[in-house]
Formats: structure tokens, sequence, C-alpha cells
């Protein structure tokens, strides 16, 4: 297996506070107001460290903003289609802000976009939780080859890959180290 790492933590950091950015931009101009009726929701594992980082990136360049009141997880195993192969998922809670979803811009963040799979079960897990405004999509890294007809909003990185290929994300609070590497 050969191993070619095509994001630093620098670029990470970088793609992070863009995208941070970005969303504060687009919600700016949507809703006339930076945060306010903004809520950030990651998708287990690396879509909620994600989604920590942007939000503190968020609350440091919006005052009066509170990360924690922006931030939540949604966790999305029992919506998936793919349990009948993996069953062994692990369930994790699912932490809505204290304000709710409902008339809200939600921002779902995930690692990595590949087929649209993930999203959807999101999209179908949202459901159950209240009726958003909009729902956006922020993710480090698309890697093309999509089955449905998702696309993201928000893009840290564009990484055209083979099918075959594999990406690896590692961030800190979960790896040793802050990297995106392609497996081949």
């Amino acid at each position: 297996m050969t191993t070619r790492t095509v994001l630093s933590s620098d670029d990470i950091d970088r793609a992070v506070t863009r995208i941070a950015h970005e969303i504060l931009e687009a919600n700016t101009a949507l809703q006339k107001s930076g945060t306010s009726n903004l809520v950030i929701l990651g998708i287990p594992t690396r879509g909620v460290l994600l989604a920590e980082r942007i939000a503190k990136v968020i609350a440091r360049n919006e005052p009066g903003t509170d990360a924690s009141q922006l931030l939540g997880r949604l966790d999305i195993t029992m919506y998936r289609d793919d349990l009948a192969s993996n069953p062994t998922r692990p369930v994790t809670e699912t932490l809505i802000p204290s304000q709710g979803i409902d008339d809200k811009v939600v921002v779902l963040v995930d690692d990595v976009l590949f087929s649209g799979r993930t999203i959807r079960a999101a999209l179908d897990a949202l459901n159950d939780f209240g009726r958003p405004r909009a729902v956006k999509l922020a993710v480090l890294v698309d890697r093309g080859h999509r089955e449905l007809p998702i696309r993201a909003d928000f893009v840290g990185k564009n990484l055209p890959t083979a099918r075959e290929e594999r990406i690896r994300v590692q961030l800190t609070e979960s790896d040793a180290e802050n990297s995106v590497v392609i497996e081949s």
C-alpha cells in the first residue's frame, strides 16, 4: 500500500478557517445577521471534530457568539442503507442545540464526501428533529464519485481520486496527527 499526504496540518487549519468564514458570510447574506439562527451539526466521528473547529473559528470572528450554542452532533447510524453489511457500527448520542433546528440554517459537517450516502442518511435523521429553514453541507474533502445528487456548499479541498483509493483523515483530537492521506 502506498500513501501520499495531500493536506498537512497547516493546510487543514487553513481549510477549516476558510470554511468557517464562508459559512459566516453565507449565513449573513441569507439571514442579514452573522450567527443568529445558525446551527452546526457534526457527523460522527471526524465530522464532529471538524464542526467543533469551525464553530470555534466562527465564535472568534463574530462578537458575542458562543461556539457551544451553535454546535451539535447528528448520529446517522440507524439511517444508513448499509447496516445489513456493517451491523457493528456503534450508535452515538445525537445532541441538538437547545434552540432546536426549526427554522434554522443547519450546516452538516463531515470529513469526506464520497458517494453521498452518508449525507442522505443525515438528511433523513435531521427530519426527526425538526424542519430547518435551509440545510448546507461542509466537508473537508470532496473526492467525487457521487451516487446521489448531493454536493457540498463549503469544501476544504476537492481531491479527485480513483474509486479504489481511500482517503484517511487524521485529526489530533482522535489520531496522532493532523493530515489527509490518500492510500492506494
